[in-house]
């Protein structure tokens, strides 16, 4: 991706996630994380209704630059501080594991991890060798209920 990419990607998180934080209704019902990688937006989290998913999601698409929003936001109870505690404790095997595969020219800085109640969603630009030797390396780690592909192939 190139620096106006990167750039362009973190504005549009911040974005959705200054919406959301910014509705009070939307802030104490949701618990929302928005990651944007190449303008595809990944939305993961909770909302104690649907109504309340739905809003978040069609804040996402409207957001200008974003090509597609991916919705993985959960209908239930918000997640407490040790599951999300879990979750980046997964998050960073996952990273560390990342730097053990040997394929020319795989760059794990390519690979975008989220974990959201132990479910591992992978973005980025990669090669189907890559995004299978992530996937492999990812569904092994302990703790990892399930892992989602959201892979861009170059």
């Amino acid at each position: 991706r190139s620096a106006r990419t990167v750039l362009d990607d973190r504005n549009i998180q911040f974005e959705i996630l200054s919406d959301v934080e910014s509705n009070s209704e939307l802030s104490k019902n949701t618990s929302v994380a928005a990651v944007s990688y190449n303008y595809a937006v990944l939305l993961t989290g909770q909302a104690l209704e649907a109504n309340y998913r739905e809003r978040v999601v069609e804040q996402a698409r409207t957001t200008p630059m974003v090509k597609r929003v991916i919705d993985q936001i959960e209908i239930g109870e918000l997640s407490s501080f040790s599951q999300e505690t879990h979750d980046a404790y997964i998050t960073a095997k996952v990273k560390l594991e990342l730097l053990d595969i040997s394929l020319p020219s795989f760059d794990p800085s390519r690979v975008k991890v989220v974990t959201e109640l132990s479910v591992v969603y992978l973005m980025g630009l990669v090669t189907l060798e890559e995004a299978t030797a992530v996937f492999e390396k990812t569904r092994y780690i302990d703790g990892v209920k399930r892992v989602v592909k959201i892979f861009e192939y170059i």
